[in-house]
Parts: structure tokens; sequence; C-alpha cells
């Protein structure tokens, strides 16, 4: 069967098409992507501008062309923060609807936790032991803790890269003052959190998905991309804390041009370097591991659950 998960998100909206059946891994098949930085498009009130619409309904459209064109027989359609923040979310949804005929689920943020968790879970297997697993998005922060498929902890802070970016770093580079007090704000709503996660005791393995830790793995030197799914990549806290304050230096530009950073999210990775470094620190992790899945097939996995084995 030929799924294709929809994945609206702060940064890009992104359709991933995969292969898939109950019982097995699903095979990715294609990859569709358009960056609309749908967090930025929202004005004073919150809410997404008709303008801001209008370009989410086009890229929408052109999904389900691609979804079309590469034979998917089920699209799975949802939302993150950026929408299901909005003021306005409820005509964002309609608008949505009547345009395009897709009815997005705006996942919460402990949704978002609990399928990224599944997704970790599903990837490294149960000899993975208790897993801490740390997602970092242009909107949120997720971060979920368990032994089973289900974790026992979920949570969802408004700790985004992008969001961050956006609100307290407006400079290019940005004012050291600034990164200063974003540094002390990120701390403060992670510190927050840590006892809920402590009273289940130490994780057996930490592991991180998103693009923002894959940039940093990868400035940190961990393999590239081409090398394949089933590369380890590491991240070390001692390596982050090294390249903060190099990057709090860089214009975006400048950051653009290093190895694995790509021109969209330059400009907010040291947000989510902060973000990164603020919650390996305050968990007291040493290194996170890299996992290859996260939400879209988290989305795809409780899908394949509900199937009927054939």
């Amino acid at each position: 069967m030929r799924l294709g998960v929809l994945d609206v998100g702060s940064n890009t909206v992104h359709l991933l098409v995969v292969d898939a059946h109950p019982g097995a891994r699903p095979l990715p098949a294609h990859s569709h992507k358009a960056d609309l930085r749908l967090a930025q498009l929202l004005d004073g009130g919150g809410a997404i501008g008709h303008d801001g619409v209008d370009k989410l309904i086009a890229v929408i459209l052109d999904a389900l062309q691609a979804a079309e064109d590469k034979g998917v027989v089920e699209i799975l359609p949802f939302a993150t923060s950026a929408v299901r923040e909005a003021s306005n979310v409820d005509e964002v949804l309609a608008r949505v609807k009547d345009a395009t005929g897709v009815e997005l689920q705006v996942l919460t943020g402990e949704e978002e936790a609990r399928l990224t968790f599944l997704a970790a879970r599903r990837w490294f297997g149960w000899s993975a032991g208790k897993l801490l697993v740390l997602d970092i998005g242009g909107g949120s922060l997720e971060i979920a803790y368990g032994i089973d498929e289900e974790p026992d902890a979920a949570v969802s802070l408004p700790l985004g890269a992008g969001r961050l970016t956006a609100g307290w770093l407006p400079g290019d580079p940005p004012d050291p003052a600034d990164v200063k007090a974003l540094r002390r704000h990120v701390r403060t709503e992670i510190a927050r959190t840590v006892g809920e996660f402590s009273r289940f005791g130490a994780p057996d393995h930490v592991v991180a998905t998103s693009k923002t830790f894959k940039q940093l793995a990868r400035l940190a030197g961990a393999a590239r991309s081409a090398e394949g799914l089933y590369v380890q990549r590491d991240l070390k806290r001692q390596s982050l804390e090294a390249w903060v304050p190099r990057l709090a230096g860089m214009t975006a530009e400048e950051r653009a041009d290093l190895p694995g950073v790509s021109d969209g999210r330059a400009g907010q990775l040291l947000a989510g370097a902060l973000v990164a470094e603020g919650a390996m620190d305050l968990f007291g992790v040493e290194t996170v591991e890299i996992c290859p899945w996260a939400l879209r097939e988290g989305v795809i996995l409780r899908r394949l659950d509900h199937m009927p084995a054939t």
C-alpha cells in the first residue's frame, strides 16, 4: 500500500510517500517539500493572514498533485504548532478543506511527542531499554520518556527554533545580550519539566530527532546524509557547547556555508543549538544518538497498527 503523510509544520509542508503494510517497515518512495514558514506568517494577533492561508492552500494542492503522480492511495494529513496555535485555526482549517478537500488533523503537542517517541522506539527496538527522546521543531520542543511504545511522560514546550529566532534574535548576527537572554529563557522553560521525567529514573538511551539535531550533529563531525540511514550518528554535548558561541558570532549567510546546513535553516540554527544545549545539560545527557525516524514515521506507524493484516 502506498501511503502519503502530509506534514504541515512550522517551517515546511512536507509530503512523505512510503510503501507500507502491517508488520513491515515503511519504505520511503518519494519526498516533496516546500518551505512555507507558517510561523513567520502570523500577524500581530497571532492569526495566519489571508495571504498566508492562500500560500498554504497552493502548497497543499502541489503536494496532492505529487501524491497523485506517485500513486498514493491514502493521505494522512496533519498540522503541528503553527496551525495549532493560530488564533484563527478554525478558519484556516475550513478554508483548507474547502479549497483542497484535505481535512488537516491538528496534533496536540503531547500527541507530537508520543508519535515521535513511537517512531524512535520502533527504530531502536526493545533492546534500547528506557528511551529519552528529544525533538526540536520550528515551533516547539517535544520531550518523551518511557520503556514501552507509549511513553510514561511526554511534554511539548514552545521552544521551536523558528519561533525563538523570530521572537528573540532579530539581529544578524544576533546581539550577544539577546543570545544571553534567550539562553536563560530556554533553560528556565526546560528546567520546569525535568522533575516530571527524573522520577522515572535515568534513561538507558537518549535519542534526538529533527533537522536541527541532524545539522548540529553534522557540524560536530557526524556522517553525511549521503552515507545512508544506518550509519550511527551522535552529538556530544561537549562538541555542541563549543559550537554555540561560534554560531552566535556568525551571520545566517555564514552559517549556510557550514557542512550540512541548509540556507532555509541557517537563520534559526543558533536558537536550535541553544535549545539542544539546554536540554542536554539540564537532563544530564552527554551524548544523543540521532534517530532517522520522527513524527511523520510515527503517524505512518500508528496508521499501520490500525490496519488489518492481510
